[in-house]
């Protein structure tokens, strides 16, 4: 039997993604005498999945296998495990059935396993670039891809009078211009994930579910070691990074320099606040969590991160502070120097944007004036903080559970809410400061608040001083030949 790659697809309710996902599969070219098999796991459907899925195996012609789960409370690890099991067996089988013969030679037969989500799509020869990493040593356990996020076509192009209108809108290819703007953002700070990973080596520290080649016998090791019925787990909001914790026990875990795949973004500020919870909730669980007894060498590059975003928050909320003080006491003075920290990270988002793939001018522009990166760093603090006070909270809250309910729209954001008591807030403070300006600006007042300003002030200087040395590193390193 000829070596071959079998794909996973865990698919909830992805009838109006998953052909596009088997048609990417169907571009792949595959390396000499290497199969493709193909198999998606219907979980929990009540669509068209399964159908959709069978049709397009055939359009495509793809050796694919659709499973169907029923009552998986495990959600996408359980989608997976079930398509592992066919292949490899269940060990919690009672009745210990034995694999026949075909069964044992077809596992043997299989050198790769491709996880995927249905939501993403594979780029032209990417899986044959995804091989050639896997296959370039033996201790590599598996390879990532290189995700961007797919543009939304302009809504625009539907004329008002297209009797489809509605239901093109409803398949999320097109999008208006916050929706646009947005999915730049986020490709952007993928693209900046994904440079710093290949400026350090190409390791990585995560082996995204989107797509990720893995050798059968690292996730075998994972399942030995932790004494599973599967590789994957749901212990973790983020069960791709606990995977690859576990696997970088004895194996390397890479990502691709060049093999892309493309993946749908979150359209709106809710959705994307909610899966950002997710994913910074899960990853401050694995940090601090002594009880799921994994740890990663990367967790210092970790920690550094963790600690920059709350360097930039304590920067951005004193900053704020002190500045409402001084000109409320009318004890502001401006230096030029200030201007320092926003010219480099005025450089460095430009030139993240120019690296991000497929941008556009406006995005550029956007990116050297500091309003895109600044109101996309404000949301990502706003979801630092929230999971950092959430750890003092007693009550948990399911991460997989609150991300799809935001998806299928059954939550709602209150950014409006938010941002009217901001704006009531800053009225009111405004008007305070009008009506007790003579009070304020006292002499009494003054020399009461100016220790308070000036000891201020001085932190916040030596913490954008180290920020701005950040900033410098971050420039050096992105002059090198590395592409996101």
């Amino acid at each position: 039997m000829k070596p071959r790659i079998v794909a996973f697809i865990p698919a909830h309710n992805e009838e109006k993604s998953i052909r596009d996902c088997l048609a990417g599969l169907g571009d792949q070219s595959l390396p000499k005498d290497v199969e493709l098999d193909v198999i998606v796991v219907a979980d929990n459907c009540t669509d068209r999945t399964e159908e959709i899925a069978l049709e397009a195996g055939k359009e495509f012609n793809l050796r694919l296998k659709v499973l169907t789960t029923k009552k998986n409370k495990q959600r996408k690890v359980g989608a997976l495990n079930t398509a592992w099991k066919s292949i490899y067996g269940d060990p919690l089988d009672l009745y210990n059935k034995n694999l026949t013969i075909f069964e044992e030679y077809y596992k043997d037969s299989v050198k790769a396993i491709l996880g995927m989500d249905a939501d993403s799509r594979l780029a032209p020869d990417a899986l044959f670039q995804l091989w050639e990493g896997l296959m370039s040593s033996r201790n590599i356990g598996g390879v990532m891809a290189k995700y961007t996020m797919r543009m939304p076509k302009k809504k625009s192009l539907i004329s008002k009078d297209d009797v489809h209108y509605e239901e093109k809108i409803a398949t999320g290819e097109y999008g208006g211009p916050v929706a646009r703007w947005w999915t730049h953002q986020q490709k952007q700070d993928m693209a900046s994930w994904l440079l710093d990973l290949q400026n350090s080596g190409g390791s990585t520290y995560v082996l995204g579910r989107q797509a990720t080649l893995f050798r059968p016998e690292a996730l075998q090791s994972v399942i030995d070691e932790n004494k599973l019925d599967g590789p994957w787990q749901d212990e973790s909001d983020v069960e791709d990074m606990l995977l690859t914790w576990q696997i970088q026990k004895k194996w390397k875990t890479l990502i691709s320099p060049t093999a892309r795949c493309f993946v749908d973004a979150m359209r709106t500020y809710h959705t994307f606040r909610q899966q950002r919870n997710k994913w910074q909730s899960g990853t401050v669980e694995l940090l601090t969590n002594s009880n799921i007894g994994v740890k990663s060498k990367h967790r210092g590059k970790i920690w550094r991160s963790q600690i920059k975003t709350l360097t930039d928050f304590t920067i951005r909320v004193l900053f704020l502070l002190l500045l409402a003080l001084a000109v409320a006491t009318d004890q502001f003075y401006w230096s030029w120097i200030w201007l320092i920290p926003v010219a480099l990270a005025s450089i460095l988002n430009t030139i993240l944007a120019l690296k991000t793939p497929m941008h556009r001018p406006i995005d550029v522009i956007l990116a050297a004036l500091l309003i895109s990166p600044e109101i996309y760093l404000w949301v990502n603090l706003i979801t630092f903080a929230n999971v950092w006070l959430g750890k003092l909270s007693a009550n948990k809250k399911d991460g997989w559970t609150t991300q799809y309910n935001a998806e299928r729209g059954n939550t709602r954001s209150k950014l409006a809410e938010g941002g009217m008591a901001i704006i009531l807030l800053i009225a009111l403070g405004t008007y305070s400061c009008i009506d007790q300006r003579s009070f304020l600006t006292s002499e009494t007042v003054q020399t009461a608040v100016k220790p308070y300003l000036e000891t201020g002030w001085v932190v916040l200087t030596y913490l954008t001083i180290y920020t701005s040395f950040g900033m410098l590193l971050q420039i050096w390193r992105l002059r090198g030949r590395h592409t996101a």
